[in-house]
């Protein structure tokens, strides 16, 4: 979508409704990772105020021979992610690439990207927060995408340690304060 296209009380409105489903599954559902004695006295995640600021256009750059990394994880062990595409853009006047990974071949339709910015350990959680981005159907190399940071999310990992997340590389730093999304 395109910001000609972009509508921004429609956006608003499924926010709205995102956010809502998410506390629901947080609070209540057994997969939560919300600790089970917890749930009664949760009340919903803490996120930024939505800004359309933080929804900007990127420029994908598919990589022809995606590359295998290593991401480590806090429980100590490592993650195997291809690393198959680039995504830059500008934000507060500074030029940011982030890579965008895939874990499994077959998940061709969404890049994960993990990432750091200067909220990191002060206003979000320590070891960073994670996007995900769907892909259309017929992407090519050289397409604008919209990364929406207020969908920037915390891993299950800061709610409870049975969860085991990868730490975003050091390559995935923004270096400005991204105010979208959750938050502690």
């Amino acid at each position: 979508m395109t910001d000609e296209e972009f509508d921004e009380a429609a956006w608003r409105e499924r926010f709205a409704e995102y956010r809502t489903e998410k506390d629901a599954f947080f609070a209540d559902h057994p997969q939560s990772p919300v600790p089970e004695a917890d749930r009664e006295s949760f009340d919903g995640l803490d996120y930024f105020d939505l800004d359309p600021a933080w929804r900007v256009e990127a420029t994908l750059r598919l990589h022809d021979s995606p590359r295998t990394v290593i991401m480590a994880t806090l429980a100590g062990s490592e993650q195997e992610y291809r690393r198959v595409a680039t995504l830059a853009f500008t934000v507060d006047g500074e030029s940011v690439s982030l890579a965008g990974y895939q874990f499994d071949p077959g998940e061709e339709e969404t890049l994960f990207v993990p990432f750091r910015d200067e909220t990191t350990g002060e206003e979000t959680y320590d070891n960073g927060r994670y996007l995900e981005v769907e892909l259309p159907e017929d992407v090519e190399d050289g397409d604008t995408l919209a990364l929406d940071f207020n969908r920037a999310y915390t891993p299950f990992c800061a709610f409870n340690d049975d969860f085991s997340c990868v730490i975003p590389p050091e390559e995935n730093s923004i270096p400005v304060p991204v105010r979208a999304g959750e938050r502690r």
